[in-house]
């Protein structure tokens, strides 16, 4: 299979996967899970593969940098979801990340300060973030389409944004890849369908996932040109999935105490 034909397969599987995980667990275990580089991952590898290690260790840093711009979206779209509709709720929330991202592309510290900062800024987010609002009912039934056209929508993002690496560059193909397509995708329709309470928890369950997002890219940008693209894809995956299920563990932990 060419690394063309991986993308078109890829992107839609993990969406779908997602989106059928929150119809099932609930909004809450769909953002912890669109927390994952699921995204942001496959497109290092792509780029790792067709561009070089090198390239994708640059793209990494950019990424990392960029999980504070989706963790602004998050802050942004979470406070402003209970006040107005999904539309225009999305349409500021774009507008924060385009922000945050023109920022990140002239402030670029090394990953020495970057990883802190990162993880420091995402806990203060978390915080940040409203109450979902209790007693919300579902507003309207969900349609046969919306996971084929979440599908759609990843893909084309996913094609498109590693197709277009080498005029952007490494620093900004990283920046604008953890652009929170599905984070977006899952708020928006949780928005339109349920209310703003489950989208404040899609939002929520992506925030406690960067954490480990930051962790995954900090390996790829620290040992991908040493240790190879596969032996430090396969690390970072293991490491983020051992750092989110011990995030699951203390949550069900804490919440059973």
């Amino acid at each position: 299979m060419d690394i063309f034909t991986l993308k078109l397969v890829l992107t839609p599987a993990l969406i779908g996967m997602v989106s059928l995980a929150g119809r099932r667990w609930g909004a809450f275990i769909s953002g912890w899970l669109v927390g994952l580089p699921l995204t942001s991952g496959p497109i290092v590898m792509f780029l790792a593969v067709d561009d070089g290690p090198a390239f994708a260790a640059k793209a990494s840093l950019g990424i990392m940098s960029g999980a504070l711009s989706q963790a602004l979206v998050c802050l942004g779209y979470g406070w402003l979801c209970r006040r107005r509709r999904w539309p225009a709720t999305l349409a500021w929330s774009l507008g924060v990340f385009a922000l945050a991202t023109a920022f990140f592309n002239v402030f670029r510290p090394p990953v020495e300060w970057l990883f802190p900062l990162t993880i420091a800024g995402l806990a203060a987010i978390y915080y940040a973030m409203p109450a979902a609002p209790a007693g919300v009912p579902r507003i309207k039934p969900l349609p046969v389409w919306d996971i084929p056209a979440r599908m759609i929508v990843a893909t084309l993002f996913v094609v498109g944004l590693t197709e277009a690496s080498q005029q952007l560059g490494p620093h900004m193909t990283g920046l604008l890849a953890p652009f929170p397509l599905y984070a977006l995708i899952l708020a928006v329709f949780a928005h339109y369908f349920e209310g703003a309470s489950a989208a404040i928890r899609v939002l929520k369950g992506m925030l406690q996932g960067l954490f480990s997002f930051a962790v995954f890219f900090l390996i790829t940008a620290r040992l991908i040109e040493k240790a190879g693209i596969w032996p430090t894809l396969l690390l970072a995956v293991a490491v983020a999935l051992a750092i989110q299920g011990g995030v699951a563990w203390l949550r069900v932990r804490l919440r059973k105490s």
